[in-house]
């Protein structure tokens, strides 16, 4: 394991500001390290729960490289809007928008959960948290995408209801509530994917598995 420090949710955003003004894809480097990951998991069937924020973005995209090689992909909508460009090259890569009820039935081996982010506080609502509720029970993986959905990024707390990951695959710097809280319990194996921030000084520390060039 490798010792890195942590960070909040705003030192985060704000050392993404700069990148983003410049026109840094973060969001395509991001989606295409988590796709990595993903490919090394080797699935044949997966549910990609995609939320309004970047990170379903991030999983949308990343879920467009297994549909493209064959990989069943199912698609469910946790929120009104999603990230328009990241569906659309999902659903041209093969994958399929699900319900609910065909997403259980599917009993899919992997699941990319990237429903909420940093930005989003206290427990997950409507059809996100009927989602978590339904496949809690379930034997499959699941790859949280940044941070387990409905784990608060600075100080880790839950209400329960947040799908266990298998891995967390955080971008740009871990975040303070993997190592807080239920974190260390909802984390699993953390893969942070490096994207070239330039960071404060952490709030903790945290440890991970890997680190990766994103």
């Amino acid at each position: 394991m490798i010792p890195v420090g942590a960070y909040t949710a705003a030192q985060v955003r704000a050392a993404e500001e700069p990148l983003l003004a410049a026109g840094v894809p973060l969001m395509r480097r991001a989606a295409a390290a988590l796709a990595e990951v993903v490919a090394d998991m080797a699935p044949t069937r997966m549910l990609v729960l995609a939320g309004a924020g970047d990170n379903g973005g991030d999983a949308l995209f990343a879920g467009a490289t297994p549909a493209a090689c064959g990989v069943r992909v199912g698609i469910l909508r946790t929120a009104d809007r999603v990230h328009g460009e990241a569906l659309a090259a999902a659903l041209a890569a093969g994958a399929q928008l699900v319900d609910l009820e065909s997403a259980v039935a599917e009993d899919p081996e992997l699941v990319l959960d990237g429903m909420l982010g940093i930005g989003a506080r206290g427990g997950l609502r409507g059809r996100a948290r009927d989602a978590v509720a339904a496949l809690l029970a379930a034997a499959s993986r699941v790859v949280a995408v940044d941070l387990p959905s409905g784990l608060d990024p600075d100080d880790g707390a839950s209400d329960g209801v947040v799908l266990p990951a298998t891995i967390t695959v955080t971008f740009g710097a871990a975040k303070a509530g993997l190592s807080r809280g239920d974190g260390p319990r909802l984390s699993g194996r953390i893969v942070l994917v490096e994207l070239g921030l330039a960071l404060p000084a952490p709030v903790a520390e945290v440890a991970v598995a890997e680190i990766r060039q994103g």
